[in-house]
């Protein structure tokens, strides 16, 4: 690869360190499947890749968020069972979910005839995965709802209650009882619909922090997200198992300067120099997903050492303060996320600094930023 002919601001993945995060945590979980979390773009680090990568890694289930995303994996040949969680599916769309062999999550009775109208003119089942609300209040069947949608869902031809799952609210919080509340409450639900007749093949129930935190809610199938990207489902938990962050993002400084006191730096003149100070600048900025509230706020790592942003991020550039006594030149490496050194930066640390997630931080990283893949310590082509 022709690193030149490459934009100096890079996000490099290490698909080694994904591999190893998903086998950390299937040997968590063993008696049950594993799905591999990949919507928005494999959280930030690039659907493709990611997902050969968890499938080579032992993964069997893929999970997504909208339909587009799953036609997108099978249009690349990627045949794995695809779960649309969210279930936000138009009607009008059920055909393509059954004609591409996605599931979908189902809590609405439309979306059922509808997926019951395409699979008969398919000639083929369309799969579905009840999804129950116990305690999320965002989507789902309410518990003493269950049963009876099952019932209506499973009276329509073409469809197959394939799976029942409930998404854990609070599992990242230990001393919260919250998730160990609602798996007592899918329990109850499951236990109704055997009563009822209904036993769905894959019960799944676990998210990254519910694998780690409750294994007794792994049921048939366990959902790996954030920590397969090797981030932590919450920095203040001591986790149990060793996860390697998969995302590096750099860029290189573009200009170095020295200017005298009072100077103002970037818009609004938010930061003016208090002394002769040397200041870079770096060629990313909130259209790359560098966060604008980062603004003198946020630091990187060039050569090792922490440098403060100095101003206000702009669309494309922003400063950093450089040491007096640190030898900076043009095209040195800047780390924005990942270590250089013996310094590191997370993107729990760029979170905690603006007052957000770590999830945030990595899916918010612009397409216009290249992806760089490494494999066994080599990098690899942008291409999928």
């Amino acid at each position: 690869m022709d690193l030149d002919r490459v934009r100096a601001t890079q996000a490099e993945v290490d698909l080694d360190a994904i591999a190893h995060n998903v086998r950390a945590l299937m040997q968590m979980a063993p008696a049950a499947q594993f799905m591999a979390v990949v919507k928005a773009d494999g959280y930030g680090h690039g659907v493709l890749p990611v997902t050969r990568t968890v499938l080579a890694a032992g993964a069997t289930w893929l999970g997504v968020a909208t339909v587009e995303e799953g036609v997108q994996l099978a249009e690349a040949g990627l045949t794995a069972p695809t779960l649309i969680l969210g279930g936000l599916v138009p009607p009008a769309m059920a055909d393509v979910v059954v004609n591409w062999n996605l599931r979908t999550a189902l809590w609405d009775m439309n979306l059922a005839e509808a997926l019951s109208r395409a699979a008969q003119a398919a000639g083929r089942k369309a799969p579905v995965h009840l999804k129950i609300d116990t305690g999320m209040s965002r989507v789902g069947s309410r518990p003493h709802e269950a049963v009876a949608f099952a019932k209506a869902v499973s009276a329509l031809p073409g469809i197959d209650v394939e799976g029942v799952f409930t998404h854990l609210a609070a599992a990242d919080e230990p001393e919260n009882d919250f998730a160990a509340r609602q798996l007592a409450a899918f329990g109850a639900v499951l236990n109704a619909l055997a009563a009822a007749g209904i036993r769905p093949r894959v019960r799944h129930a676990c998210n990254s922090a519910g694998i780690m935190l409750h294994p007794e809610g792994h049921y048939d199938l366990v959902r790996g997200g954030i920590a397969m990207y090797g981030l932590e489902p919450d920095p203040a938990v001591r986790w149990p198992v060793p996860l390697r962050p998969a995302l590096t993002w750099r860029t290189r400084v573009a200009m170095v300067k020295t200017v005298e006191a009072g100077t103002p730096i970037s818009y609004g003149c938010t930061y003016r120099t208090t002394r002769p100070e040397r200041v870079a600048t770096l060629p990313i900025g909130y259209a790359d997903g560098y966060f604008r509230l980062l603004s003198n706020k946020g630091e990187v790592l060039i050569k090792g050492q922490r440098c403060p942003i100095a101003g206000r991020v702009c669309m494309d550039q922003f400063m950093v303060r450089l040491p007096d006594d640190l030898p900076v030149s043009v095209g040195d490496e800047a780390i924005l996320i990942g270590r250089q050194g013996s310094e590191q930066i997370t993107a729990s640390d760029m979170a905690r600094t603006i007052g957000t997630i770590n999830y945030e931080v990595v899916c918010a990283i612009h397409k216009r930023v290249p992806r760089l893949y490494c494999k066994d310590g080599r990098l690899q082509n942008q291409a999928d």
